[in-house]
């Protein structure tokens, strides 16, 4: 990162860059949870569910790539061992034993709170700080919580199945 790019950061950067590994595990293993998801899932509307699933997956990749960018931007390493995302996950990770698309709908609308309660700290901790991370976790977030509303939208779409 160029040196008044860094110097424009209004908090700890090392801290940043810790924090941002932290929500990049939590969105490699998101992305994994909705794509071995969308393959095993079984049950009413699965269809629907699944192209859902794997539409939040392209989405949770996404974010992972906007986290890396900045993390590089910042000077920073980003995760580079897969083993290291369960250490530092703030989410986890909750696999589709039960394929039955309720239980995953389930799982994935606990995964996408846990992440807005995550980009929402992340958001407070960068406020007129540093306003690139700013505006990130700002698309992240909204993204997350459109994932929470898609979700919830499934499950009551199957409370009037028969």
């Amino acid at each position: 990162m160029g040196t008044k790019g860094r110097a424009i950061v209004g908090v700890n950067v090392n801290k940043l860059i810790g924090e941002m590994n932290k929500a990049l595990a939590d969105e490699w293993l998101a992305y994994y949870q909705y794509w071995v998801g969308a393959k095993v899932a079984v049950g009413p509307m699965r269809e629907a569910v699944v192209a859902e699933l794997e539409q939040h997956a392209t989405e949770e990749l996404n974010h992972a790539v906007m986290l890396v960018n900045r993390i590089i931007q910042l000077g920073g390493e980003p995760i580079i061992e897969p083993k290291e995302w369960y250490k530092l996950t703030n989410c986890g990770y909750s696999a589709p034993k039960d394929p039955k698309v309720k239980k995953l709908l389930k799982q994935n609308i606990e995964g996408e709170q846990c992440a807005i309660s995550v980009y929402s700290k992340l958001i407070k901790m960068v406020e007129g700080k540093d306003p690139i991370s700013y505006n990130m976790f700002v698309s992240i977030l909204a993204d997350e919580v459109e994932h929470e509303e898609d979700l919830q939208a499934l499950v009551e779409d199957m409370k009037d199945l028969k």
